[in-house]
């Protein structure tokens, strides 16, 4: 008698938006969050109006420029460390083909499955794709989660870039007399939409993920507005 799984077409996950979302709001909430306070720093220092927004400018494009960087090394040495995993396995697979068998069998067991059952999948799976199976169920690397460090290095440059251009623009428009205020206002309101919409799409609370960026937000530009007032003082 043969079985037909049905299909499930309609499920949706969102796992596999992980990588590329942490990322992406890592990026965002970066360059709303390191620009806007950054505005607000040298703006409580009374600097000009064009310094203001010469400084918001260049802390785009550094910014930008650090976040692909340290995202580029950061996960390309976690693909480092996957590769040579998945090395070490091959290797294995190729000396002790009877010991992997029954490390994957073991793995099978302890998630629930008896000796034998377990012994019929393992050797099922590795039939098809030893490294696979071991890859996923023994090291946990799948194509879903695994490390892509040029992509999240674009994403994170992109959206710092997007997120620092928020309160730049603001400053830009700005008067010299309301540049504080605007910028405070306007970086909060996004800080709570990015962590809102981050949270939507990851399928989390939006309040609370709302309310957790803001209030880093709010932290991070009262600290740094005091700072450039206290040495716009001494000044």
């Amino acid at each position: 008698m043969n079985f037909k799984i049905p299909a499930r077409s309609n499920e949706k996950h969102r796992i596999n938006r992980v990588g590329w979302l942490r990322a992406a709001v890592l990026g965002a909430n970066d360059g709303i969050l390191s620009t806007g306070s950054l505005v607000l720093g040298v703006a409580s220092a009374n600097i000009d109006h064009k310094s203001i927004v010469l400084t918001a400018a260049a802390g785009l494009v550094a910014g930008a420029m650090s976040m692909a960087a340290g995202e580029y090394v950061s996960v390309h040495s976690q693909a480092d460390t996957e590769k040579a995993e998945l090395a070490l396995e091959q290797t294995e697979l190729k000396t002790d083909d009877v010991g992997e068998h029954e490390e994957l069998a073991a793995i099978y067991v302890k998630r629930g499955l008896k000796p034998d059952l377990a012994k019929q999948v393992a050797a099922q799976l590795m039939s098809q794709d030893a490294l696979g199976a071991h890859a996923k169920d023994e090291l946990g690397i799948t194509d879903t989660l695994g490390a892509r460090p040029m992509q999240a290095a674009l994403a994170s440059a992109a959206s710092f870039s997007v997120g620092a251009a928020m309160p730049m623009l603001v400053a830009i428009f700005a008067s010299s007399s309301s540049v504080i205020l605007l910028v405070s206002l306007s970086s909060l309101l996004f800080l709570a939409l990015l962590g809102g919409l981050a949270a939507h799409v990851g399928g989390a609370n939006i309040l609370i993920g709302a309310a957790r960026v803001t209030l880093w937000g709010v932290i991070a530009m009262t600290v740094t507005a005091g700072v450039g007032k206290l040495f716009g003082a001494v000044v």
